[in-house]
């Protein structure tokens, strides 16, 4: 059993972020802030395929002016991304964001960090202090490990914070490394007691990057460390979105549209086991309810080693069973499998 960390719960628009709250889903809009009807489209495409938060890149004032219009068309909660400029801080919040992301590495002047947290202050609007492996000041210990300066460059920014009597604050790691990531992770974990942001930065393409991010945010997850996250690919924002769902659904912590069980198929086979899953795996795309929906190569184990799904499908040759919690219930020919399977899946789904 997952036994999460305990900590501060904050309010990110409608949002609230630690404490007892599931672990939220995060992603960020790749279009350019300034083109305001292309952010909006993506922000809501986001929103409909799960994401709950969404960070926007603010580079300059126009962006900073654009988050007004943009989050009277859309519901979810908007981050302002700032980098460099603390006056784009200044000017997001005038807008209307909901949360700030201050990168404490290319934004060191202390009295400029202040006026920032003043004014989040005044609006009660949290800041995410992102620390990035990639962009941290300069270390003042030589010969530090990575995932140390990354800790010690969050501890010094929170003490800032606190010193402001600012406390609606969350934290983020981020390396592409996923052994620094989980190291620096685990090390601030016990220092603090505000949420974490959790991601592997600059993951890669989709494949590569949803494993590493599985298997750095996987780790972490399961010792009760996060609680938001970000699966960063070099892709569309909602394969994110959908990747860091399944990580969460294959950890029991979220449940959110249905499990696919795919028989990975094998020289026993006597058909096309991954035609048929990557048709099934198309149709549940469209379904929200948190199902299990089995695809089996093997009439004999098939219902047997897919005893917990709701419906499956368990192949032969030339026929096969439609089975619910390993229960046969219908026998169908080869050339029936997906309709029937499909009509036996909007029965339970409808």
């Amino acid at each position: 059993m997952i036994v999460r960390r305990q900590s501060k719960p904050i309010r990110i628009g409608k949002v609230t972020v630690g404490g007892n709250s599931p672990i939220i889903v995060q992603s960020m809009a790749k279009t350019d802030t300034r083109d305001t009807k292309a952010t909006i489209n993506q922000i809501n495409e986001l929103s409909d395929c799960g994401c709950e938060i969404v960070r926007i890149a603010i580079p300059d004032l126009e962006a900073a002016e654009a988050v007004s219009k943009i989050k009277k068309k859309t519901t979810i909660p908007i981050i302002a991304d700032i980098h460099f400029d603390y006056r784009l801080a200044l000017e997001s919040l005038k807008a209307g964001a909901d949360a700030l992301r201050l990168n404490p590495g290319n934004i060191r002047d202390r009295k400029q960090v202040a006026e920032v947290v003043m004014a989040a202050r005044q609006r009660q609007v949290p800041i995410r202090i992102g620390v990035n492996a990639g962009s941290l000041p300069p270390a003042t210990k030589p010969g530090i490990s990575t995932s140390s300066h990354m800790v010690n460059t969050a501890l010094e920014q929170i003490k800032l914070l606190e010193s402001l009597d600012f406390d609606l604050i969350k934290v983020s790691l981020k390396a592409f490394d996923v052994l620094t990531s989980i190291e620096a992770y685990r090390s601030i974990a016990s220092k603090m007691p505000y949420p974490l942001h959790l991601g592997i930065t600059e993951a890669g393409l989709p494949l590569a990057g949803a494993v590493r991010s599985a298997v750095g945010l996987g780790i972490l997850l399961y010792e009760g460390i996060g609680d938001t996250l970000r699966v960063s690919l070099s892709a569309p924002p909602c394969q994110e979105v959908n990747a860091a769902y399944e990580i969460l659904k294959s950890l029991n912590l979220r449940q959110h549209g249905p499990v696919l069980i795919s028989c990975p198929s094998c020289g026993r086979a006597e058909v096309d086991i991954i035609s048929l899953a990557e048709s099934v795996d198309m149709t549940l795309k469209d379904i929200k309810k948190p199902i299990k929906v089995a695809v089996m190569g093997c009439v004999v184990n098939g219902p047997g080693e897919a005893k917990e799904a709701d419906i499956g499908i368990a192949c032969g040759k030339g026929k096969g069973v439609i089975f619910r919690k390993g229960k046969i219930i219908r026998t169908v020919m080869e050339d029936d499998f997906a309709v029937a399977f499909v009509n036996e899946l909007k029965k339970i789904t409808d």
